[in-house]
């Protein structure tokens, strides 16, 4: 059984051979080939050559093109700045200053640079006639986009003062969103993978009622063209988890402070969780026999469907031994 089959057999309830590896791998990835994290965002080669060599090495199931939360910021106008050793920085703000949404361009995966760099990652893996492991693309959620424009600080005070502008800057963002995804699908992408983590940010009836109507358009959107949704969310989502099941997603990313006993309950059995382990203290800090008891544990908790993850990104520096014990393959258990 492939990576490929083992993800969809679980998303369908169906038996595998082992469960399903899906970690975000970024930094990481880059310095494990001998690059860095500014041309692995920058440069959808590295990227890719990354994501297949990590995926050989450790047994990862999933091939990925997140890199950073910047490129439909890029579409819209921002002016981007990769460093070598860091995430990449947006250099300004397109509505720092004001909320004009004139000013901001128009995004489009066929023409914007970074956009067409993360399709032509996905076609690239296409073009290796890939059939053995998913595909995941990714977009940003209506208010993580919302934030990369007008600047986190100034987005939080408008939602408590100003909330007809932010309907308005995240209906765009949804837009863009939606195109950017089909554009990723028609390359090959089987997942697209939905980043908003400023949705942890906010109390739970902005969330419901602001935020998770616009999230649920973007998953309807997606499983309309075919794609599998997978929703990450960093930080304490326990508040969001009522909004969250009622999104309608395939797979939850779930942070290391989040009961994820409590998650299953909350969501239900109709989407995979994915396990939290703390990525710093348990997955870089921690030795292997840590590892797969933390990852025991957790499928322990939540049971099916479960997919071997982390709470959030591989980080830089993590021994390649302790990424071995966490894609080492982990019994499915009916």
């Amino acid at each position: 059984m492939n990576g490929l089959q083992r993800y969809t057999n679980v998303l369908n309830s169906r038996p595998v051979d082992f469960l399903p590896r899906i970690p975000i791998v970024m930094q990481f990835a880059a310095e494990y080939i001998g690059s860095n994290y500014g041309a692995f965002a920058s440069d959808f080669n590295v990227l890719v050559e990354a994501n297949y060599r990590c995926a050989a090495d450790f047994g990862m199931d999933q091939l990925s093109t997140i890199s950073d939360p910047y490129r439909e910021t890029s579409g819209f106008g921002a002016q981007i700045e990769f460093l070598k050793d860091g995430v990449p920085r947006c250099r300004d703000f397109p509505l720092a200053q004001n909320k004009d949404l004139t000013r901001l361009l128009r995004p489009d995966p066929n023409i914007s640079a970074r956009m067409v760099d993360r399709v032509n990652a996905i076609k690239t893996y296409k073009k290796r006639a890939d059939t053995e492991h998913s595909i995941m693309g990714w977009i940003e959620g209506p208010i993580a986009e919302a934030a990369d424009l007008r600047g986190v600080a100034n987005f939080l005070t408008d939602l408590y003062e100003d909330e007809p502008f932010c309907i308005e800057l995240m209906d765009r963002c949804v837009e863009v969103a939606i195109a950017f995804a089909a554009a990723q699908l028609k390359a090959g992408a089987d997942t697209i993978g939905m980043g908003d983590a400023l949705a942890s940010q906010i109390a739970p009836d902005l969330y419901e009622r602001l935020v998770q109507p616009r999230e649920k358009k973007i998953v309807a959107a997606i499983k309309k063209m075919g794609g599998i949704v997978r929703l990450h969310i960093c930080g304490n989502i326990t508040g969001l988890l009522e909004g969250i099941a009622g999104l309608g997603i395939d797979v939850l990313d779930v942070d290391s402070m989040v009961d994820p006993r409590m998650v299953r309950d909350k969501i239900g059995h109709g989407a995979a969780i994915g396990a939290n382990l703390d990525p710093v203290a348990v997955l870089r800090f921690g030795t292997p026999q840590i590892i797969r008891e933390n990852l025991r544990k957790v499928y322990e908790a939540v049971g099916n469907p479960f997919m071997v993850n982390t709470g959030c990104e591989i980080p830089s520096g993590t021994p390649t031994e302790n990424v071995m014990a966490l894609c080492k393959p982990m019994e499915y258990i009916k």
